[in-house]
């Protein structure tokens, strides 16, 4: 289990049909892992993450955009247990914006929240689309 932080592994950051993952790419997944290190630590919860890396056949096969952050290895979709992904979109946009970890798109959706670390702020709201 190659350990990326201290409660991340890369297997939570690989794309879901098995490619392997570039090596530029896994560069990109270390800085999510620590910063999404960081998030775990402040909210002293375990983080589910639902997509991390998305290789282009994958992206396009779940109709992700094709400007995706999963492409790059910047993004994650989170779930934290008794958190809604509002209160979890909120906790972050607090977060990014005090610089406690770096800025980057937000999206709020039904059952998960979409963080990634794109170098500069984008926020949307997916809820019941």
């Amino acid at each position: 289990m190659n350990k990326l932080a201290k409660n991340f592994s890369k297997s939570e950051f690989e794309c879901k049909c098995g490619c392997e993952m570039p090596n530029n790419v896994l560069e990109n997944i270390k800085l999510v892992a620590e910063q999404l290190q960081i998030v775990r630590s402040k909210l002293n919860k375990p983080i589910k993450i639902n997509s991390a890396y998305r290789c282009e056949s994958h992206n396009e096969s779940i109709g992700g955009s094709k400007n995706s952050q999963h492409l790059l290895g910047l993004a994650s979709d989170i779930v934290v247990e008794s958190s809604t992904p509002n209160k979890l979109f909120i906790f972050l946009n607090k977060l990014m914006i005090s610089n406690d970890i770096s800025l980057g798109g937000l999206g709020q959706y039904n059952t998960f929240t979409h963080v990634d670390f794109r170098g500069y702020i984008a926020r949307w709201d997916n809820r019941g689309k």
